[in-house]
């Protein structure tokens, strides 16, 4: 066991686990869900932190050894992530989701250097958090892990799409009852059926990729409340290209830090669009089930 302190006092922490204080706060005043926090989503930060750190140290606001040191704990997150331990349903708005983050790479960065878990020769708030806030570097995060589901989403709608498509050219000479009301109806043609599939498939596919412009507007470098307070002008605007440059993924720097601050509208949009699709799939799923049946069906 080691022995960290905040400001409340002392806590014990197991040697072996990278999180500090801070996290073990959370984890005793915060119920457990037993929800965990999306492998993406941790990616994404880890990430953030290793794009802040690397331009921090371009900038010449943290030496290049501990430069280095958290860059390489970052890049190690796949490790690490066992040690992400905050439920995603905690309390103030990812603050103790983004300290367990920092504390974890401090740790290990500090083990780099040759230190030891709690010394803290790379500080989770001075050295990992410099220049961020929650605010920033929490929905940063969540947009970039959001845009890489979609994509692999969009990926399966698209397999699925044109699988349907194809049935629909293979049962176009087909003619069966129509259906209304679960009763037969006029005839139409089988492979007309599952060409309305494959428009309502497409449809969706088309709103997936297009909220994406509205994801990609991120607001690191904002900080706290969107003004950019207690970080240099010249971190906040280069910060957002370096999180691109890192992470392989197209945002771009919000045009009302501000705004994008307060207000996270597009998660709500996201989630409209995966009840559309989720209810067309149903609706479709249950389509077919209903094609056998019927006095006239065979």
């Amino acid at each position: 066991m080691r022995i960290e302190k905040d400001y409340l006092g002392e806590l014990e922490i197991d040697d072996e686990v990278y999180y500090g204080v801070h996290t073990k706060r959370a984890l005793l005043n915060f119920p457990e869900t037993g929800e965990k926090m999306d492998e993406k989503f941790i990616w994404a930060y880890f990430m953030v932190k290793k794009a802040c750190a690397i331009l921090n140290g371009e900038l010449g606001y943290i030496n290049e050894k501990i430069r280095d040191a958290i860059v390489k704990a970052c890049d190690e997150w796949k490790e690490l992530r066992k040690h992400v331990v905050v439920d995603p349903l905690v309390g103030g708005a990812g603050t103790s989701i983004n300290m367990n983050i920092n504390e974890v790479i401090a740790n290990r960065a500090t083990e780099i250097l040759g230190g030891k878990k709690g010394e803290y020769l790379v500080h989770p708030i001075d050295h990992v958090n410099l220049h961020q806030s929650t605010n920033d570097t929490f929905p940063t995060a969540a947009k970039i892990s959001v845009i890489v589901r979609l994509r692999e989403l969009i990926e399966g709608v698209i397999k699925l799409q044109e699988a349907v498509q194809e049935k629909e050219k293979q049962f176009y000479s087909i003619r069966k009852p129509g259906r209304t009301q679960l009763m037969d109806g006029p005839p139409i043609m089988l492979g007309q059926e599952f060409g309305a599939f494959a428009d309502a498939l497409a449809r969706d596919r088309w709103r997936l990729h297009k909220v994406e412009e509205r994801i990609r507007s991120v607001n690191i470098g904002g900080t706290a409340i969107g003004t950019g307070i207690g970080a240099p002008k010249d971190f906040i605007l280069k910060i957002t290209a370096k999180v691109r440059e890192v992470t392989k993924v197209k945002i771009a720097k919000a045009e009302n830090l501000i705004d994008a601050t307060q207000n996270w509208y597009v998660f709500s949009e996201i989630h409209g669009l995966l009840k559309s699709l989720a209810v067309n799939l149903y609706k479709i799923s249950n389509d077919i089930r209903l094609l056998s049946s019927g006095p006239n069906t065979a």
